[in-house]
């Protein structure tokens, strides 16, 4: 079911040709939608998207006659996780509850989207509330396995070749395991960067917005239009950076299959000239993974406080579950999970400037997609460096024997996201050497 690469470079190449050339190759890209969604199901229904998309197409042309005044993304389709509001669409939150309790102005990425041209090719499919309930998606490396989630539909969009950029977002781990689930590039910025105005909240000190794509230069691109004060000069990179392995309970979370690519993938890099510097890091995971559980359940129980009480049977068991745990945490606990972002932050950050550590690699889930759509995966591995608020992006690294990738994750220094982002494309070249 996995498609060949899609990138924006090939789009923009159809885009320059003329309006006839990029109408077909979003009528192909339709044509797809219709054979694989039946079994993929990473999109909300939508009867007439091919007469859409084009009609989109007729206003973007007229709208830009010239070539050499379009935007940077001028023709390029782009999913949306249906939890970010979109003019014209729905918002369902993968819930059962009436979508006009989530309507408002359309998110500010979106918008942004827009306004560089780009078109949305439809809504992708949410985990509920984007905590634990799967929705219908398929990992289009194998269907037979979750794409992970909560951005599960995203991912899946972009890895059966829909569309080359997909938004989604992160609490725990929901866009870098699922990008490594389906074998693509995830991102997701330091805390804040990419603004959230217009989505759907889950737990605003631990939401983040990110993205999925094919390609390395696609998620700068991306970054560069939806980031509030991207800086160029940031970009640059003097020499390989150096890369931390964070040793202890942490890394032993992953199994030991995962583990085993991971040292593969290490040492790929480390022949490529890579300097990698093994230190302890993340002996407390656990205490920190608890913070973070209690404050991200008391901050969902606060965007839900009203909707529960209104449409409770609506809600599915894992979310309503969440709700009320959410509910039993005492304002002083949610309150320490929030100061202890920053601590961590601090500790990393000091292990890395003692260090001389640019960047950390880490396995991107604990192990391959698991079987079966009932569960979207563990998010152990993703954890520390959501809470932190830290930089992070997922690259394809390994398939295992049944044919289901690895994603190695690299994260950087607390803001310093244009110079990882700098440092991919080397890491990429280095890990697809046999």
């Amino acid at each position: 079911m996995h498609s060949a690469t899609i990138s924006c470079e090939t789009i923009r190449r159809r885009a320059r040709e003329g309006k006839a050339s990029l109408i077909k190759y979003v009528t192909e890209l339709c044509r797809r939608i219709a054979e694989k969604e039946s079994i993929i199901q990473a999109l909300l229904p939508e009867t007439e998207r091919e007469n859409r998309l084009i009609g989109d197409i007729d206003v973007l042309y007229d709208r830009y006659p010239s070539p050499d005044n379009r935007p940077p993304f001028f023709g390029i389709p782009v999913a949306v996780k249906d939890i970010y509001r979109v003019d014209g669409f729905p918002t369902g939150c993968g819930s059962d509850l009436p979508d006009q309790l989530f309507q408002g102005p359309e998110a500010h990425a979106v918008r942004l989207l827009r306004e560089a041209g780009a078109l949305i090719i439809g809504k992708t499919v949410t985990t509920e509330f984007a905590f634990y309930e799967p929705g219908p998606t398929r990992n289009p490396r194998n269907p037979e396995h979750t794409p992970g989630g909560s951005s599960s539909g995203s991912a899946a969009a972009v890895a059966a070749g829909y569309c080359p950029l997909a938004l989604g977002t992160q609490t725990i781990g929901s866009i870098i395991r699922p990008a490594a689930y389906c074998g693509i590039i995830g991102f997701k910025p330091t805390y804040g960067r990419i603004s959230l105005e217009g989505v759907i909240p889950f737990s605003r000190s631990a939401d983040h917005g990110g993205f999925f794509a094919q390609d390395v230069d696609d998620i700068a691109s991306a970054a560069a239009l939806l980031f509030n004060n991207w800086k160029d000069s940031d970009a640059s990179v003097t020499g390989k950076p150096v890369i931390g392995i964070p040793e202890g309970p942490y890394l032993n979370a992953a199994s030991r299959e995962a583990r085993n690519s991971f040292e593969l993938s290490l040492e790929k890099i480390r022949q490529a000239g890579y300097l990698i510097r093994r230190r302890s890091l993340l002996e407390d995971i656990d205490d920190i993974a608890l913070l973070h559980r209690s404050m991200i359940a008391a901050e969902f129980a606060e965007v839900h406080r009203t909707w529960r009480r209104l449409y409770g049977p609506l809600y599915r068991t894992r979310t309503a579950a969440l709700i009320e745990e959410g509910m039993k945490v005492s304002p002083a606990r949610a309150d320490e999970g929030r100061k202890n972002r920053e601590i961590l932050r601090r500790r990393i950050e000091s292990v890395m400037g003692a260090n001389s550590i640019d960047l950390w690699a880490s396995p991107a889930a604990t192990g391959p997609a698991p079987a079966g759509i009932g569960s979207t995966g563990d998010p152990a591995m993703n954890l520390p460096w959501t809470h932190a608020g830290l930089p992070t992006v997922t690259i394809p690294s390994d398939i295992d024997s049944a044919g289901l990738p690895y994603g190695l994750q690299i994260t950087g220094a607390w803001g310093a996201d244009e110079k990882m982002l700098r440092s991919l494309a080397g890491i990429t070249v280095s890990l697809a050497r046999r």
